[in-house]
């Protein structure tokens, strides 16, 4: 019993080293020689003879595989008028090789973007970066990654996170979209510091030396097995698209007083600013100035028909489209200039400035 115990568990720790060796996608290095000797002993008249022996040894040939792929599975979102907008890729050689990789930036002229949005804008100055691990922040673009055309020497069976930037143009709508491809091209590798040559795939039959064939996938703007392969990302605009309306209403007049008031001199008018956000992102700092007309006098604090809140009344509401007095003291005037900023209209919000005035 004991024995058949002790079998088992050398048994298990057999399988376990098994398991953990590490398992390569690229496969064997090509150019590596394999050689295999086969051996022939034999006997004449019971007498041992000299061994024979043959071998046979060829050469892996290399297979160019690589995938470019798209890291998240969202947008990338910007403002109109943003510089250094990232979209972010993963590029993997799965050759057994180490290679240089041609890239190239490309955007779409129409059609539907990486994320389902119709493309209608084009970006600016398109550039590419290279994450560098040992500097800033790893996976995220920073002053320390390089500025490339290529990636350089990247080993089989590793990775290079690409960023692909622009800037975007000012005054566009909300939901605007541009769609961005990246493409790697596998070139030769082996000198550091400079781009390889062009790879071409062996035609024919095998040969002696190493061939290449080509191995890869297709991509959104590359075939199968052509030695490249691509992906797509998008920038969609999140703004805010606000819309003002001015309105002004008869709150009292000396003779009705707030029973049907007309706008007759002494009358008190109260003017509403509303801004109206039907974008997709918060509107900050919006900053409203008002010129009272020369026929009014900006109706001051201490005044019977004063807002409740003070002579400017911020940040209030809209019901049915009529504007409330519900805004908290705040603004500024300096004749004949009302002023005032809301710090923030929320996309989907109206706020207002309200102020009165009394007809001359």
């Amino acid at each position: 019993m004991t024995r058949l115990i002790n079998m088992g568990t050398l048994g298990v720790a057999a399988i376990a080293c098994f398991a953990s060796a590490p398992a390569f996608a690229a496969g064997t290095t090509a150019g590596t020689s394999i050689t295999n000797t086969a051996t022939v002993d034999f006997q004449v008249g019971g007498v041992s003879q000299t061994q024979q022996s043959a071998s046979d040894i060829f050469v892996v040939d290399r297979k160019i595989n690589l995938l470019v792929e798209e890291v998240g599975t969202v947008t990338t979102e910007v403002v109109p008028g943003q510089a250094n907008a990232v979209t972010t890729f993963q590029l993997t050689n799965s050759s057994n090789e180490g290679l240089d990789f041609l890239l190239a930036a490309t955007q779409i002229s129409g059609g539907t973007a990486a994320h389902g949005g119709t493309d209608s804008f084009n970006a600016a100055n398109i550039r590419i970066y290279r994450d560098n691990p040992t500097t800033g922040t790893v996976g995220s673009w920073d002053a320390g990654d390089a500025l490339v055309t290529y990636i350089d020497e990247l080993a089989a069976d590793t990775t290079a996170r690409i960023f692909v930037l622009a800037d975007i143009p000012g005054g566009l709508a909300n939901g605007s979209v541009a769609g961005v491809q990246l493409r790697a091209t596998a070139r030769e590798g082996g000198t550091a510091g400079s781009q390889g040559a062009v790879i071409t795939q062996t035609a024919g039959a095998n040969t002696a030396g190493k061939d290449t064939v080509f191995a890869d996938g297709i991509g959104v703007n590359d075939g199968s097995r052509d030695g490249a392969h691509s992906a797509a990302d998008d920038y969609t605009v999140k703004t805010a698209t606000l819309t003002v309306t001015k309105t002004s209403r008869v709150i009292w007049d000396p003779f009705n007083t707030t029973t049907n008031p007309k706008l007759i001199p002494g009358a008190v008018v109260e003017y509403c600013i509303a801004i109206a956000n039907s974008g997709g992102a918060d509107a900050t700092t919006v900053a409203i100035t008002d010129s009272v007309p020369g026929q009014l006098t900006y109706l001051g604090s201490g005044n019977p028909n004063s807002l409740p809140n003070g002579p400017i009344a911020l940040g209030g509401s809209v019901t049915a489209g009529v504007c409330n007095a519900d805004g908290a003291a705040g603004g500024s005037y300096a004749a004949p200039v009302v002023s005032g900023t809301l710090p923030t209209v929320a996309a989907g919000a109206t706020r207002t400035l309200v102020f009165r005035a009394t007809v001359n």
